[in-house]
């Protein structure tokens, strides 16, 4: 029990939460490597296909995907969709699963693996910095807008967990997102601060020093100080108290395990994620809004305090996903099926999109 709470003391990453599923071993093996339930198999004429693509951004490779529509046609003009994936989770999980149902409803949409991140390049692995993620969000923008079929004046954006976050940073400034989203949002910034639920606030300063040896120490010896987890138990996971930790330990490690996927990251890049809050400047976004959480989520607080910041919203909606928790809404029918359907809703109404026949 002592692991673990060292664990969420140092990690404070949002993870994702999952139920009774079949675990990771069981899952046949998918030629993408995705590990979402539906994922494509192969690309089939007519249907939804899938698009690994690489593209440069600040001089490093980034791996994505690109999902594209039932009867894809470059001679014709496309509404897209920029999603951005978890803390600590790649493309081919829950960001997988939401840009490949958007582009069932018609959408052009991009999962790309944050640089430092997954199968992105990026030295040192698993920097974990805002400008990082934000400047990520731009990048999938740049990529998608010059792709054959899409219209460029039509592009929306999702943030999942802490994509979300990065996601409501990244919309303050960057207008080619026509309509903003996020699902089960995670302000990084002030977990990281604050500690999850704010149960760390009387160690801000050792944090921050620990930030600071370690930032020091890469620059002395070149060696990187980690912070996180790399595997746990299943009694740890069982004695885990927070729907969060524990359903995201059992999702990432489990049922939806990725060998890109991981909870470590540089102990330095808290110097930066502790002074960063995703909540700030809300009232720079003057897109319409979305912001989708589960009543049962233990992070609905991130939401709860972000949304109402947002006074200069063209219009903007918090969508409850009664009895989700945060991990289940990445995962669960019944919850990605509400949610695709309001994002749908969303974006075709903001997008000027026309519902496919």
């Amino acid at each position: 029990m002592k692991r673990i709470g060292l664990i969420i003391s140092i990690t404070m990453t949002a993870i994702t939460i999952v139920n009774g599923q079949a675990v990771q071993k069981d899952r046949p093996r998918n030629p993408y490597s995705l590990v979402y339930d539906g994922a494509i198999n192969e690309n089939v004429k007519g249907k939804v296909n899938i698009h690994p693509v690489t593209y440069k951004l600040n001089g490093i490779d980034i791996a994505a995907n690109i999902y594209t529509p039932a009867g894809y046609d470059v001679g014709k003009k496309y509404p897209a969709v920029v999603v951005a994936h978890p803390n600590g989770g790649v493309k081919e999980q829950t960001a997988g699963l939401y840009a490949q149902r958007l582009a069932e409803a018609g959408y052009v949409t991009i999962a790309a693996d944050a640089a430092y991140q997954g199968a992105s390049g990026g030295e040192p692995r698993h920097t974990d910095k805002p400008a990082y993620r934000i400047d990520d969000i731009h990048g999938m923008a740049d990529f998608i807008t010059t792709y054959a079929g899409v219209d460029a004046t039509r592009l929306g954006v999702l943030g999942i967990c802490g994509g979300g976050g990065y996601t409501l940073k990244a919309a303050q400034s960057d207008k080619r997102f026509k309509a903003v989203s996020t699902l089960s949002m995670f302000n990084s910034g002030e977990v990281r601060r604050n500690g999850f639920q704010n149960s760390q606030l009387t160690t801000i300063q050792e944090r921050l020093q620990k930030a600071s040896d370690a930032r020091a120490q890469e620059a002395t010896s070149g060696k990187i100080m980690y912070a996180g987890v790399a595997s746990i138990t299943d009694e740890e996971i069982a004695k885990t108290t927070t729907d969060l930790y524990r359903e995201g330990y059992q999702y990432y490690y489990r049922t939806h395990a990725h060998p890109n996927s991981t909870f470590l990251y540089t102990m330095s890049s808290l110097l930066d994620l502790m002074t960063w809050d995703a909540a700030t400047n809300m009232d720079l976004i003057n897109q319409p809004l979305l912001m989708i959480v589960g009543s049962k989520a233990d992070t609905k607080y991130m939401t709860d305090e972000a949304f109402p910041k947002a006074t200069n919203a063209k219009s903007k909606e918090m969508f409850v996903l009664d009895g989700a928790t945060h991990i289940q809404s990445y995962w669960k029918p019944e919850y990605v099926n509400k949610a695709v359907g309001k994002l749908t809703d969303f974006f075709n109404k903001n997008l000027n999109t026309e519902q496919p026949e």
